[in-house]
């Protein structure tokens, strides 16, 4: 027998194949499914950690307009007349509430330099503003505006400015109050370079307006503008309005996930990047670890079956060895032993059950002798007596009555409209309905009395030992009428028939068993021609 024929070698081919089935199963379905569960755990958090640093930004950009409009409404407008005095009052304001931390500015209405700052930045006193945007939006405006992030033209410090409009009694703009702030001043969006996510993840603040990145945990970033169209597709979505998670590739083509969150106050948005390397570096490693462990296992799995298989087929051997020795003569034909309830005690068991198998097929023809006697004598659809059989019945009877003196008598029973449900519905629905006849012929019948089918929609019951043949003949006959007439339920659909009866009576007349069936026959006839549903005991006379 070759080697590659041997169950052992199919064993731990198919054990192979199975671990390695087992590894495709868990690289191909279960880790990518872990994949996916981390990818959505981790965009969870990155995108909780956005909404958290966009709120934050929010709050401050928030408590800085309040605190310009609440200075505009506390400023005493005589100060404007005073510089001397106006100066210590901004540095007050600038103490007791540093939010601007490069300082506050009165500026002239014109916009043409500068009426007091605080604290005093070289080279700002010689800078005009009327051109700048933030102070021409000031003028128009009743509330404090926003700049757009900018670099300061004296500090060049990239910068944010807040400015509301001082308005006199006449409702004139006299000056515009600015206060500037740095952008990665702490308490403002230092949390943007605070905040590191992984190794190489972070921050950015974007101005999807100004295109420019306003804030970054990279400073090279700050300031610069953001990527043309088409180089990031999740970008160019957020810029037109998503928020949520995704995954795309950066400028550097690193594929990164990415979780957008928006500051409602500016219009800004917060993105928390990390490249998917890190997301999936788990991952990376379990498939590294599924692999090498698969190696290991393979290896033990054939050192371990090489060893124990031949151990473990040697009962099957041994019967097989017991098996050829009986088909050779060499060993009487006899059970084998059973040693063990596993695969090779079923062999045994099979083998022992065939030789048992031998004595049933004896008894199993006695039982097909017995069964084709039966069909013999009953009508293979109903179960009922057939007509051979109601013909030796009868001749019972006649033979009994003759000798007793007894009576009994003979009901010839035809369904009415029964052809119509054939032609219509099918001999199917035909045949279920015969079946329920019979049931309901056989239902208060005694054991001395026999219902047998003729054929078709004929039936026949012969009721012995009569004391009132009439009277008994048309109580069963109207009971059968009654039983008949109840609807008949086949899948679904309701039928409902009729019968005609026709009555035979034995008095010890000397009358055949023809003629007996003859009789009721004629008068099965007399009760269709009388309106069918119905019955009639056969008179000689009609």
């Amino acid at each position: 027998m070759s080697i590659f024929q041997s169950i052992k070698f199919r064993v731990i081919a198919l054990g192979i194949v199975l671990a390695v089935a087992g590894v495709l199963l868990r690289l191909l379905v279960a880790l990518p499914f872990a994949q996916e569960l981390l990818r959505d755990m981790v965009a969870a958090q990155q995108l909780s950690i956005a909404t958290y640093v966009a709120r934050d930004i929010d709050h401050s950009i928030q408590a800085r307009r309040a605190l310009i409009g609440e200075l505009v409404a506390a400023l005493p407008p005589a100060l404007l007349q005073q510089p001397e005095k106006l100066a210590p009052w901004l540095a007050e304001r600038q103490r007791v509430n540093p939010l601007f931390n490069s300082g506050l500015l009165m500026l002239r209405p014109d916009g043409s330099g500068l009426l007091a700052q605080s604290p005093v930045v070289a080279g700002r006193d010689m800078l005009t503003y009327s051109d700048s945007d933030w102070f021409q939006a000031a003028l128009r405006a009743n509330l404090p505006v926003m700049s757009k992030p900018q670099r300061g033209r004296a500090s060049g410090e990239p910068i944010l400015i807040m400015a509301a409009p001082v308005h006199d009694a006449a409702k004139r703009v006299v000056a515009v109050l600015a206060g500037v702030v740095t952008l990665n001043t702490p308490g403002f969006l230092d949390r943007l370079q605070e905040i590191r996510l992984g190794a190489t993840g972070g921050l950015l603040l974007i101005s999807p307006a100004d295109k420019l990145f306003v804030g970054a945990s990279d400073p090279a970033l700050v300031l610069k503008p953001t990527p043309a169209p088409g180089v990031n597709l999740l970008h160019d979505r957020a810029m037109a309005g998503f928020r949520g998670t995704g995954i795309t590739l950066n400028p550097r083509g690193v594929e990164e996930l990415s979780a957008i969150a928006t500051v409602p106050s500016t219009g800004w948005f917060v993105v928390a990047r990390l490249p998917t390397a890190e997301v999936f570096q788990p991952i990376a490693a379990m498939r590294g670890f599924v692999w090498k462990g698969t190696l290991v296992f393979l290896l033990a799995m054939i050192a371990i079956l090489m060893f124990l298989l031949p151990r473990i087929l040697r009962p099957l051997t041994d019967a097989a060895r017991s098996m050829r020795a009986m088909a050779d003569g060499t060993r009487p034909l006899a059970p084998l032993p059973l040693r063990h309830r596993d695969e090779v005690g079923d062999l045994v068991l099979g083998f022992n059950y065939l030789v048992a198998r031998l004595h049933e097929k004896e008894a199993a023809l006695k039982e097909g002798a017995a069964r084709l006697e039966f069909m013999a004598h009953h009508d293979s659809l109903t179960g009922l007596y057939n007509r051979a059989m109601l013909e030796d019945r009868l001749q019972l009877a006649l033979a009994r009555a003759e000798r007793d003196g007894s009576h009994f008598a003979l009901l010839f029973c035809d369904l009415d409209d029964f052809k119509p449900i054939n032609d219509q519905f099918g001999h199917q629905a035909g045949d279920a309905i015969l079946r329920q006849v019979a049931a309901r012929l056989l239902d208060g019948r005694r054991r001395t009395d026999t219902v047998a089918r003729l054929g078709g929609d004929e039936f026949v019951v012969l009721l012995t030992d009569l004391d009132n043949a009439r009277r008994t003949a048309a109580s069963v006959a109207q009971q059968l009428l009654a039983t008949i007439g109840i609807p008949f339920d086949i899948e679904g659909k309701t039928f409902v028939l009729g019968a005609s009866i026709g009555i035979a009576l034995y008095y010890g007349t000397g009358i055949s068993a023809s003629q007996l069936m003859s009789q009721a026959d004629s008068a099965m006839y007399q009760a269709k021609r009388a309106g069918k549903h119905g019955y009639r005991v056969f008179d000689k006379a009609s």
